[in-house]
């Protein structure tokens, strides 16, 4: 197979799940890795004579709860591609992180339950993919379960997303009645089994596909059903467009496959369609001395840049991971590669490929994969990598926080230590850390409540301190900009309530919302910014 950067970047497919919480995401990813033959069993890694867990939710607060809070990769070979699964929190308080993640996405798969279709982390999510112009196919989940009719579903997505659906399957019922579904373009029918997929010792699965005008779909389906079906799938195809690649790979149309992920079903038609349709890595948009400039994957230079840092993946050391999405190049290990902001170079010895917090050395990636770097506080989320050091894709935006509040240590010796760990969590971009101009507390400003929650338990688990986390006297935050001398007597004439941010950039503090649009109506030569790109 020929190894060149364009050739290997051709067969990669690198693709972020995203839906509202208990859609059914993390009982997804864990059957789409069974079906890559990632793993043995959802749940359990095909390991060397290891049982491990390879639930993509890694931390412990998320096997303890049951959510994700942090965006996880895994990477595997399937069918002669390579994947690379981008897991996103489900939860609404970690909007940020999955922000980030779909910023190294070149696909989306959307999951949506089939009782409550659109619900509204999902539309927050699909704006997000379509600023960022990700082709997006959709999965309606838990079909086993009793569900809405499948065309009022594909109609709340023709309405709130403006996108058109275009079934490659069709349901043969929901819930108890739940039987099946048939293959639109080859016209046969898959049938459902109840006790089939999803555990270990039940490697029948479902029963293989039969031809829908054959004899063996008696087995399956009674006369009423089979003539029900007919006419459903009839009115589909000619009610609703037919799949067009080049109309999804623009953003304006979305294949829509149904199943359970639960028991297994659908989720090969899935993982075919991905690697059938999702698009290789694209071209990306840099600047290089100045110059706007667009990066091909098989560009001989290697370049990408980091969308996430991840703290303590490993509790018995206290590393510090940079998640690289490679844009171009063939990387090797041992390469030397430059921080464009700071112009460090880091000879990169130790690259890892994911497998949830699993990891193997990378000896060589290609534009489309992701690689874990390690580092001690150098990488910070935004950075741009390449050989020469020259070159910068777009920044990663920090939003401003809508909760803020003060944070103690219960333990006043251990104040140092709670200045490095809350610095450390920081820089990983899920929460913002505020020092005020006055006094010794910290702010830690968060999207939602289950942050501090996390927060505390990491701070607790990870660095053994026990924190308190009090209302703050502020409400909001803004980084401000202008003219140094302006921004000099602003600092100088509300130095109560003012702060840096963990890169040192000046951040005004506001009690509540009113004020923040009293000050920008009377200090208008200073810019106040709910978001901040990373110079």
């Amino acid at each position: 197979m020929s190894t060149s950067p364009a050739a290997e970047a051709a067969r990669r497919r690198t693709f972020a799940i995203i839906s509202h919480p208990d859609a059914g995401k993390t009982t997804l990813t864990e059957n789409l890795l069974l079906a890559g033959g990632a793993i043995r069993a959802a749940g359990a890694v095909r390991a060397r004579g290891e049982n491990r867990r390879t639930r993509s939710d890694w931390m412990k607060i998320e096997r303890e709860r049951g959510i994700s809070v942090s965006a996880s990769v895994m990477t595997f070979d399937h069918d002669g591609l390579m994947f690379n699964l981008l897991d996103t929190p489900g939860h609404e308080d970690f909007s940020e992180d999955t922000y980030r993640t779909l910023t190294a996405a070149d696909a989306a798969v959307m999951v949506l339950d089939a009782a409550k279709g659109i619900e509204p982390q999902t539309l927050k999510l699909f704006e997000v993919c379509r600023m960022r112009d990700i082709p997006i196919i959709t999965f309606i989940n838990k079909m086993d379960r009793e569900a809405q009719d499948p065309f009022e579903l594909l109609d709340e997505v023709a309405s709130k997303l403006a996108l058109d659906p275009s079934p490659l399957y069709w349901p043969a019922g929901s819930g108890g009645r739940f039987k099946g579904m048939l293959d639109l373009r080859r016209d046969r029918f898959l049938p459902f089994q109840k006790k089939g997929g999803g555990g270990p010792d039940e490697d029948e699965g479902h029963p293989p596909a039969v031809a829908f005008k054959g004899n063996a779909i008696v087995s399956y389906l009674e006369p009423d059903e089979q003539e029900e079906l007919a006419e459903n799938a009839e009115l589909a195809m000619g009610g609703l467009k037919a799949f067009d690649p080049q109309a999804f790979l623009e953003g304006h149309m979305t294949p829509v496959f149904f199943g359970s992920a639960l028991r297994h079903f659908g989720v090969d038609q899935l993982l075919e369609g991905l690697g059938a349709y999702a698009p290789p890595p694209k071209a990306v948009a840099a600047r290089r001395n100045g110059e706007d400039i667009h990066v091909a994957p098989g560009d001989r230079e290697v370049t990408g840049f980091v969308f996430k840092v991840q703290a303590n993946m490993d509790p018995n050391h206290r590393d510090r991971i940079a998640f690289l999405k490679l844009c171009s190049g063939r990387f090797t290990r041992g390469m030397k590669l430059k921080v464009q902001n700071t112009g460090k170079q880091l000879s990169v010895n130790a690259p890892m490929m994911f497998f949830a917090s699993d990891r193997e050395l990378a000896e060589d990636a290609y534009a489309g994969d992701v690689i874990g770097i390690p580092n001690h506080g150098v990488l910070r989320v935004g950075d741009s990598l390449s050989e020469t050091g020259t070159l910068r894709f777009a920044g990663l935006p920090n939003f401003a926080p809508e909760i803020l509040q003060r944070v103690r240590v219960k333990d006043p010796l251990k104040a140092k230590h709670l200045k490095r760990a809350l610095e450390s969590l920081a820089e990983e971009g899920v929460t913002q850390l505020f020092r005020p101009s006055l006094g010794a507390d910290f702010i830690v400003g968060a999207v939602g409540q289950l942050q501090f929650e996390v927060m505390a338990d990491r701070l607790r688990e990870e660095y053994q301190l026990d924190v308190i986390f009090e209302p703050s006297p502020y409400a909001e935050a803004r980084w401000i900009t202008g003219e140094k001398a302006d921004v000099e007597d602003f600092i100088g004439k509300h130095r109560s309530a003012m702060g840096a941010d963990i890169d040192e950039q000046p951040v005004f503090l506001g009690k509540s919302s009113w004020e923040i649009g009293y000050v920008t109506e009377r200090f208008p030569k200073i810019a106040f910014h709910r978001s901040k790109e990373r110079a």
